[in-house]
């Protein structure tokens, strides 16, 4: 079965300003390398969904959250929510389409219209709280995809597997000490957000990595600390907090990951998939900011989802 491609014009909508990394370019650069490396032919393409509704997002945020950044939300330039975190006019409406790819991604898979599916959305989500907006996130994409697909579908066991540079410290903090969720994740450390690293909660599995890493170093971490964890849970479905940041060429962190290893650890998340999920992974971008290695790391990255 084809992987389903997601994405929507409303994603590139937002911007923070010029020379901001987390720039609408990033969605191009993925396009055209989907298009050049001959991949998008394989894949079933998905532009036929709508913005995510404050029923679901609250599954995660609360109301007053959503009311806030409504409030701060700009009629014209800019609204700083922080140093690095910015909303021009267009910023929620790209926001809810982004969280909404993810949730209809949740939707097509559980339907059997697809085995896994990749949602080329921006802005972000893994940094964000239920009640903090922080690392370029607004909404938390894949927490509010999974609480949506607990909720409508009724699965138990749900893994959240995050390989972006940077600690998914938003999510950790919406699921810590919740038992249906199992969050396996590597990240720089120190680096930003600065935290993952002192008395996770039992149902993380944050493995922090010194600067200068390689994909070999990554690659014995995988083994030896997220399989062991992820067959215990037995994940009905998979998602995938997806960024590319790692990668060598990434001058916002000092890693040496490169496209065989985004490869490779799709390929072991497809076999614990297979084995438990019936398949079914949901794999969402997060960061990722040289754009050639960007594109080049999710084509190697869809090509191992799909199997090819």
């Amino acid at each position: 079965m084809e992987t389903l491609y997601i994405t929507h014009p409303a994603c590139k909508l937002h911007e923070m300003g010029s020379g901001h990394p987390e720039c609408p370019e990033r969605l191009d650069a993925i396009s055209d390398q989907l298009l050049s490396s001959g991949l998008l032919s394989y894949l079933k393409e998905n532009q036929d969904f709508g913005p995510v509704g404050n029923h679901i997002l609250s599954l995660v945020h609360p109301e007053s959250y959503l009311t806030k950044l409504e409030h701060g939300s700009p009629k014209s330039g800019y609204f700083e929510v922080d140093s690095d975190t910015v909303m021009n006019p267009h910023t929620l409406e790209a926001a809810r389409y982004a969280a909404g790819a993810v949730v209809s991604a949740v939707d097509a898979v559980m339907a059997n219209q697809a085995t896994t599916a990749f949602c080329a959305v921006r802005p972000p989500g893994h940094h964000a709280s239920r009640e903090q907006a922080m690392g370029f996130c607004f909404y938390n994409n894949v927490a509010v995809a999974a609480l949506h697909a607990i909720e409508k579908y009724g699965l138990q066991r749900i893994a959240v597997i995050d390989f972006d540079v940077h600690h998914g410290n938003g999510t950790e903090a919406i699921f810590a000490g919740d038992a249906r969720i199992l969050m396996c994740s590597f990240f720089q450390y120190p680096l930003f957000p600065d935290c993952g690293v002192h008395n996770p909660a039992s149902n993380m599995v944050n493995v922090p990595v010194p600067a200068y890493s390689s994909g070999e170093v990554v690659r014995k971490l995988v083994l030896e600390q997220w399989l062991p964890r992820l067959a215990e849970h037995q994940p009905e479905l998979i998602f995938i907090s997806a960024g590319f940041d790692a990668h060598r060429e990434d001058d916002i962190a000092q890693m040496g990951l490169v496209e065989a290893d985004y490869a490779w650890l799709t390929q072991q998340i497809v076999t614990v998939a297979d084995q438990y999920a019936k398949g079914r992974i949901i794999s969402a971008l997060e960061g990722g900011y040289n754009l050639s290695a960007l594109g080049r790391s999710v084509a190697a990255h869809i090509k191992a989802l799909s199997k090819l």
